[in-house]
């Protein structure tokens, strides 16, 4: 599967930055699913858990405390108020 660059930032620096295939998330019009060439965007992010896919097909989750997610061609960042990693 295709991979892009995904990077979780905070406040307090970067908590996450590496490939992914797929990150899920809860914006402000509903849950999204970033996948590689996704159209760029740009959207506020509501409080809620997301799940980062990673391309060995672990998955990782986190919660977030709102913040902005930027998807461009290139790769998306999750611009985080807080973000802390959630056990599933």
């Amino acid at each position: 599967m295709k991979t892009y660059k995904l990077t979780v930032a905070t406040p307090n620096g970067n908590v996450f930055e590496d490939e992914v295939v797929m990150l899920t998330v809860r914006g402000v019009a509903g849950e999204l699913a970033v996948m590689a060439g996704h159209i760029p965007f740009v959207t506020a992010i509501k409080p809620s858990d997301c799940k980062i896919e990673l391309e060995n097909g672990d998955e990782r989750f986190g919660h977030v405390e709102g913040g902005l997610l930027t998807v461009s061609n290139e790769s998306v960042t999750l611009l985080a108020g807080s973000f802390c990693w959630v056990d599933k």
